[in-house]
């Protein structure tokens, strides 16, 4: 086949790389070409299927949707267009009764504005790492299903379906909270602002408008200089608090009305403590909690003393929701900002919905006591001492083989750090487990990087920890290039 690609963009989550080097129009309409290939597999023939497509804000995403769409119906699916909306909006739309069999999103989420993709779900899960290597290898075969008609095409309004389906629960529950909406001139501008100022919330909105350059800083509120302009909007008005949208709205940043940046772990526990205050907890089984690798251990500590069950996992918003699935979770997520509520919801990663509770949450506490501020929740949570979130550049070819034998050394050193290692989680990358605190590094998932995080019980304890670890990465990665 003459398709310029690289075989590394069908990930472990999703399809994903840099556009005209890893990614192409022809390649998209293969995919979709795939896709139904693989819908013919499971149910016989593609006659009378319907799947939802949509798209991101970024300035290749038209072409590209279009490239998928021509693949899908050449193939016999139908398609219905939900145009350029969140990613938990084409997930949304498996469960609005719109009789889908599954739905494709054209986005690369947070990535930089030359990456994009596809997250993929069949019959309302998202494919998982096995499925998407079946998707590669019918793309590469070739050998795609015939049909003797083309599919057909509808364009669907599904924002306002969202609303209104998403509102029902929430209409008037904003009522006293003031809250900056920044949706990074990605998709959240089209939902987020008007399902708020439906619950009853003052909603100041910046950024609204999506536009692919992404002029004012680029949609990924896990980095702090992506928030300066909603930090200085929340002091200047006076705010409860604000929300940020990453690139496709399934992950959330929020603010405090002090302008600090909650980290995703922090505001899972936020989350879950809510729902254990309101949830009636039988002695078994004990409510599930579904969370990664890199988020702190106060988050499982605490959850497990407040009666609920938390379970560690691997980093990615499919492991995380075939694990919920797994556990009958009610609640997961991680701390790029992904939360999924099965608890009065649907399961899967939903900013915009995780924004609705987050207000509700305020709300409640404000019509009690009309002082109450966000940040007094924060300051009532045990306390560590943590690292940023590092991100190490390392190759795709590369990184594995530098976990693997970092793993290897460290289990014939365990007297290393200031603390002894009592424990090695390798479910997904090395997490070294101290008394009071961990370190840890994984291979993104996406990109060609190491995560690396910290946490101690002092800050002298967190500072040996990182300079030891970094050094030994340092001198792995050295003698292996």
């Amino acid at each position: 086949m003459n398709v310029k690609f690289n075989e590394t963009a069908f990930g472990k989550n999703d399809i994903r790389g840099k556009v005209g080097e890893d990614l192409n129009p022809e390649l998209f309409e293969l995919i979709g070409k795939a896709f139904a290939t693989y819908v013919a597999d499971k149910e016989n023939s593609t006659e009378n299927h319907w799947v939802s497509l949509s798209q991101d804000a970024r300035l290749h995403s038209p072409e590209l949707t279009d490239s998928l769409i021509k693949g899908l119906r050449s193939c016999g699916l139908n398609v219905l267009d939900l145009g350029l909306c969140p990613t938990p909006l084409g997930y949304f739309s498996e469960f609005a009764n719109l009789n889908l069999i599954g739905a494709l999103i054209v986005t690369a989420s947070h990535n930089p504005a030359e990456y994009n993709g596809i997250k993929i779900t069949y019959r309302k899960v998202g494919l998982n790492e096995t499925e998407i290597i079946k998707l590669k290898e019918i793309t590469f075969a070739g050998n795609f299903v015939k049909s003797s008609t083309e599919g057909e095409y509808k364009k669907y309004d599904i924002v306002s379906d969202y609303i209104n389906t998403v509102g029902k629960n929430f209409f008037g529950k904003g009522k006293g909270v003031k809250v900056v909406v920044d949706s990074g001139n990605a998709t959240g501008g089209v939902v987020a602002p008007e399902l708020y100022n439906k619950m009853g919330c003052e909603v100041i909105d910046i950024f609204t408008e999506p536009d692919g350059h992404f002029p004012n800083h680029h949609p990924d509120p896990s980095k702090e200089k992506n928030l300066k302009s909603l930090k200085e909007k929340i002091l200047e008005t006076g705010a409860d608090f604000g929300i940020a949208f990453d690139g496709d709205s399934d992950r959330i940043g929020v603010v405090d009305n002090n302008a600090y940046a909650m980290p995703g772990d922090q505001l899972m526990l936020i989350y879950a403590l809510n729902i254990l205050e309101n949830t009636k907890i039988n002695s078994s089984p004990k409510p599930a909690f579904v969370s990664e690798v890199k988020c702190s251990q106060v988050l499982y500590d605490t959850i497990d003393k407040s009666g609920g069950r938390s379970i560690m996992w691997k980093t990615g918003h499919a492991y995380i929701k075939s694990k919920m699935k797994e556990e009958n979770a009610i609640l997961a997520g991680e701390m790029s900002g992904h939360i999924f509520f099965k608890d009065r919801y649907y399961g899967y990663d939903d900013a915009v919905y995780a924004g609705c509770r987050i207000i509700e949450i305020v709300a409640e506490k404000k019509a009690k006591n009309p002082e109450f501020k966000l940040s007094q929740i924060i300051e009532a949570l045990p306390k560590k001492f943590t690292s940023p979130e590092l991100r190490i550049p390392c190759s795709n070819e590369l990184k594995y083989k530098v976990v693997e034998e970092l793993k290897a050394d460290l289990n014939q050193k365990p007297d290393i750090f200031l603390n002894k290692i009592e424990n090695i989680i390798t479910i997904d990358g090395i997490r070294l487990v101290f008394n009071d605190g961990f370190a840890l590094i994984r291979a993104s998932n996406t990109e060609p990087t190491f995560t690396i995080r910290f946490e101690a019980g002092t800050q002298k304890n967190l500072d040996n920890y990182q300079e030891k670890f970094l050094a030994l990465l340092d001198n792995k990665m050295k003698n292996l290039n």
